[in-house]
């Protein structure tokens, strides 16, 4: 099942993908697609419902694909062939920091490059959605806690987060920096989230084209782990990581810019396509 927000932001309502590829509206059902709506008892619900029966929706913004996110986790260096494009080390235990929830974009949202920004970068990155809480699980338990799967565009100032001091945090929780969507599809839809081919283009070069299968920690180990440090509630977000081929890793640097479009998508959870534009605040 493959669940969807659309409609302005801030006023997005929830909606469902159905086999043609069309939006279905979910408002006579669910509030948003949220919370405790992401359980496994309430997916059983909505994946009821024969899509035919509710109305077409066209023409919509979407939105991000989960809303009211709690914690916008994201995992570093995930990947071992990312790592070495940028000469780090796998780390002996996953790196976790935090995007800010105002960083949450849709999927086909303008991002903006920062004021000050001089190397604002990609990354495309496998999303896990949280379903049911989870503190303190096993790693065999830990998938159950999983809604589902989404495409997440990790956008990143690489000054702001590696020559500024400090945690990463500041380069990567500026606002647009988390493009998220275009849909949450359900875990019973993927029948292996470690094996997804994955891509990312700038201006149609492809410069990401890998896949989950070198992410080094996987979905399930993810979530016991960071449940071993904080709870996880219905509609946390955590980004595995990125496969090589970041703007930082190219040899000389490539870095976004105005006028600059990205495309990038994940196998079996969608595409993402964004401007990018100057901050004009």
């Amino acid at each position: 099942m493959k669940l969807v927000r659309y409609g302005a932001s801030g006023a997005e309502k929830p909606g469902m993908i159905d086999a043609d590829g069309k939006v279905r509206d979910l408002s006579a059902h669910v509030a948003d697609i949220a919370g405790a709506v992401l359980g496994d008892a309430e997916l059983a619900k909505l994946a009821a419902i024969d899509p035919t029966t509710l109305p077409l929706v066209e023409g919509e913004r979407f939105g991000p694909c989960v809303g009211a996110i709690g914690k916008f986790l994201c995992i570093g260096l995930n990947y071992s062939d990312h790592a070495a494009e940028t000469g780090a080390t796998v780390p002996t235990e996953p790196v976790i920091f935090t995007k800010a929830t105002s960083a949450i974009v849709g999927p086909n949202d303008n991002v903006e490059i920062p004021r000050g920004s001089t190397k604002t970068d990609w990354e495309v990155e496998l999303g896990i959605v949280i379903g049911t809480a989870a503190r303190y699980v096993d790693e065999a338990d830990a998938l159950k806690h999983i809604a589902g799967y989404c495409v997440i565009n990790d956008v990143s100032e690489r000054a702001f987060q590696l020559e500024r001091q400090g945690t990463w945090d500041k380069g990567k929780g500026c606002d647009t920096f988390g493009p998220t969507g275009p849909w949450l599809v359900t875990r019973d839809e993927i029948a292996d989230p470690t094996a997804l081919n994955m891509w990312l283009e700038v201006n149609g070069h492809r410069y990401q084209d890998g896949s989950t299968a070198t992410m080094v920690y996987k979905p399930a180990f993810l979530v016991s782990y960071v449940s071993q440090f904080m709870s996880l509630q219905p509609g946390d977000v955590i980004s595995t990581g990125t496969p090589p081929g970041v703007g930082m890793g190219q040899k000389p640097p490539v870095f976004l810019k105005a006028g600059d479009m990205m495309e990038l998508g994940i196998e079996g959870l969608g595409r993402q396509r964004q401007s990018v534009v100057a901050y004009e605040g």
